[in-house]
Order: structure tokens, then sequence, then C-alpha cells
């Protein structure tokens, strides 16, 4: 096979061009600038008085280029449509052309069959064998022939579908293409008047700025003067003074108050003791959450306390209903929440005779614990540093620091990685502050987790004592259950 080559060296004839003499010289170091007129006559533009600058051709040009694109897109999409017709008309003559061959294969498949069961009557042996399987061959090729229609008409109704798709399509782009039109006819009527209605306004905006332009700086003026009046009159210092002052009223009100309370219990205490003439026993400590109260005596006849039956109960200032403190038999008793907005009641038994001691007043709540308290509600567990002084009833010797996660579901108390005990809210949990203990007994409290297993923990502060005790009722509360106090039989921290 010849390959064949294109060699281009030796086509151009060197003749063909004369060469320039270098002693020519041009008038210009440009290329001329000429147009083409009429009739294909060169025209110097130099001539025409009409001669746009640079700037102004560029524009123009690239204006006729966008809308030369514009149309050209819509009639790049008719086109597209057009082809696809053509194709469809095409696919659909080849079919056409195809089921006209189909029909003469039949009828030549037919004759042969023919020819050969005549010619099968006239052959024996071997001869009519090889007949008989070209008869076959044939059958089968008339099978064949037939699915195959099979398959074209199938075609045929897939061409023709596609053929009315391409068609709607058409329409549907040639109605979509006169409604673009249209709409962009609509859009730069809408456009031009919009532009004419804005040339209007400003046109009237400038005439009526110069005729209020003056009055409007002589308004402003006014105004600023009336402010900077305004502003001399009020006088934000003076306001910040008067804030401050009140300030230290109302803090010097609230520690009067706190002080004619601790007078008037006073009161209450020195009216008991002339009322009662000798007392044997008194009570001692701040009557508030936090604190303490302790039973001593104020006599030197007074009976030693370890001889004496002590239990202490809640008395509600309004209808007098005592309540039993469960477990409260020491000389030393220590508020705990539930106590808050109650008076507290010691009676002491000795030899037959009965004493009876009680707080002047409702006992106080602590300072800004609520507002601590609704703080670590918040959160979805809650830690405290602690350490165990019992377990089970037993002192338990070990000072290390523990910690005891209060949650919303389980109380926890683990030892570093090691977990104690961890119960989730039931009716046999109980929690509450240590009812003794002596001066710890405000930063102690006791909690039995189950049957069988109680510790006595003591935490940093009073404060986070009674947060502790505080958030496990309000949770085990939202579990439907109410923590209590040890009973009788429980043990206690001593």
């Amino acid at each position: 096979m010849t390959r064949v080559t294109r060699d281009f060296g030796d086509t151009m004839q060197k003749e063909a061009v004369p060469a320039v003499s270098a002693d020519v010289m041009f008038n210009s170091s440009r290329f001329p600038n000429y147009k083409i007129g009429a009739n294909n006559q060169i025209v110097d533009a130099t001539d025409d008085p009409k001669v746009l600058s640079m700037k102004e051709v560029v524009a123009r040009e690239t204006a006729q280029l966008l809308e030369q694109q514009k149309r050209l897109s819509v009639r790049d999409l008719a086109s597209k449509f057009e082809k696809g017709l053509a194709a469809a008309a095409k696919l659909s003559e080849e079919a056409r052309l195809r089921e006209a061959a189909s029909l003469e294969k039949h009828v030549l498949l037919k004759k042969l069959r023919d020819a050969l069961e005549s010619l099968k009557g006239r052959v024996a042996g071997r001869n009519k064998d090889d007949v008989e399987e070209a008869i076959c061959m044939v059958e089968a090729l008339a099978v064949q022939l037939t699915q195959r229609e099979g398959e074209l008409i199938q075609e045929k109704a897939e061409v023709k579908k596609l053929a009315n798709f391409l068609k709607q399509a058409s329409e549907d782009a040639k109605k979509l293409v006169d409604e673009e039109r249209a709409f962009a006819r609509a859009e730069i009527e809408n456009a031009r008047a919009a532009v004419q209605r804005v040339e209007e306004a400003l046109q009237e905006h400038e005439r009526t700025s110069r005729a209020s332009g003056k009055q409007d700086v002589e308004e402003l003026m006014k105004e600023v003067q009336e402010a900077r009046r305004i502003i001399m009159l009020h006088q934000p210092s003076k306001v910040m003074d008067m804030e401050l002052e009140l300030r230290a009223l109302r803090t010097q009100l609230a520690e009067k108050s706190k002080h004619s309370l601790r007078l008037q219990k006073e009161l209450a205490k020195s009216k008991r003791v002339v009322e009662n003439g000798s007392q044997s026993f008194e009570l001692d400590g701040h009557e508030a959450l936090g604190s303490y109260l302790r039973i001593q005596p104020c006599t030197d006849n007074a009976p030693e306390l370890s001889k004496c039956s002590i239990q202490w109960y809640r008395v509600s200032p309004e209808g007098g209903k005592k309540e039993l403190i469960s477990g409260a038999t020491k000389s030393v008793y220590a508020p705990e929440p539930f106590d808050v907005g109650r008076i507290l009641q010691a009676d002491i038994v000795w030899e037959g005779q009965q004493i009876t001691l009680t707080t002047a007043g409702p006992i106080d709540p602590a300072a800004g614990l609520g507002s601590h308290v609704e703080a670590l509600v918040r959160r979805h567990d809650i830690e405290f540093n602690v350490v165990v002084t019992q377990m089970n009833g037993v002192n338990h010797p070990s000072e290390s620091i523990h910690v005891l996660h209060v949650g919303r579901m389980r109380i926890k108390l683990r030892k570093g990685k090691t977990t104690i005990a961890k119960e989730y809210y039931s009716t046999s949990m109980q929690l509450c502050g240590v009812r003794g203990g002596g001066n710890a007994a405000a930063q102690a409290l006791f909690w039995q987790a189950k049957k069988g297993l109680s510790f006595v923990v003591a935490f940093e502060s009073e404060r986070e004592r009674n947060a502790a005790i505080m958030l496990a009722r309000r949770f085990a509360f939202d579990c439907n259950i109410m923590l209590a106090g040890p009973d009788d039989r429980a043990p206690l921290g001593t």
C-alpha cells in the first residue's frame, strides 16, 4: 500500500513573490485606513467627515455581537430541532425500506422452501437428507426473520414516538421563543417608562431642593439647638449619682432589717428566759441554714446532757403542727433545707421532767443558695468533692477525696476511676443532713443508697452540702420519688 505524503517545501516558486528593495521608503509606518464604499470602491476614511472614535466603534460592535449572539442562540435552538426532525424522518424512511425488504425476504424464503420440497420428492438417499436439512435451515431463517420483523416494528413505534416528541418539542420551543420575545419587548417598554419616570422625578427633586434648601438648613439648625438644650437640662451625671444613692439606701435598709430581726429574736429569747425563770438549758447558735444549733446548760445545777433524753421537732409557724425529726436525738442539730421557714423545737426529758426549747423564729434561708442551685440545675451532672467519714455506721479512717455525682436519674460516689456506689432514685434511698456530728454537722450529709449500704460524707462547705440535698430531692421529685430522711432504725452520724 502506497503512503501519500504532502510536502510543500518545493511547491512554492521563488519567483512568485518578488523581493522588495531595501531602498523603498513608505510615507507612514502604519497600514492606511480605508473604507469600502459602493460598487466595491475603496474610499479613504480621512475624507469622510463622519469618522467615529475607537471607543465608539468598540461599543457599537460589542452591542452588535451581543445582539447577534442572542439571535444565534435562538437560531441554534431552531436548527437543532430541525436536525432532530430530519433525523426522525430519515429513521422512518429506513424503517419503511427495511419493511419492504423484509417482505421480499419472506417471499424468497417461501419460494426457496417450495423448491426444496419439490426437489425432496425427486431425490433419494443422502441427497434427500441434505435437502431436508436445507429445508430446516430455511424454516429457521424464516423464524429469525419473523423475530427481526417484530424488533423492527418495535423500533418503528419508538421512532414514531421520537418524531412526535421532537415535533412537539419544536412547537413548544417556537412558542417559548415567541413568548420570550414578547416578554422582552414588554420589559424594554417598562424599563423605558421607568427611566422616564425617574428622570422626571429627579428633575422635580432638583427644582424643589433648590427652593427649599435654605429653609431646611434653618430648620436643622433649630433642631440642633433644641437637642443641645435638652442635653444640658438632663445632665446624666446627676442621674447616676441618684442611682448610686438609691443603691446605698437599699443596702442600708437590708442591713437594718437583718439587725431588727436579730434584735426581735434576742428579745423573744429573753422573754422566754424571764417567763421560765431559772431554766436549766438554752439553744445556742445562728438560727439560719448553714449553721448549727447546740443545747447547752445555762446554770450550774443543770443535769448532764448525756443522762437526758433529747428529741428535735419541726413546728409549722401557722398552725403549730409538730413533726418529729427522725434520728435527731443529739444535743447538736444542723438545720437542712427542709427546715427553712419552720420553727425548731427540742424536748429534753430528765427524771420525769421535760424541758422544751424552741428557736426565736423560723429558720432563715442561706443567702444566694437559691440562685446557686438554679445555676446547677442547668447542668446534666453535678460533682462535689467529699470525704467519707462513715460507711454502714462504721467510722471510715481514710480521709481521701471522693467525688459525689448528683445526676438527674441517679447518685454516684466514686474515688478516682473506681465507683464505690451508684444507685438510681428509688423509695429505698434516703438522703438528709446528719442528725448530730458536732461542729461539722452543718457540712455533713447522710446518704442511704439502698438497704444495707449507707454513707456519711463531709463537704467542703455548708453551701455545697445544702445544694446537694436540694438538687437530689428536686431530681428525685422529677422521677416521682420523695427522698426522705432516715427512720429511727437507720444508722446515723454521731
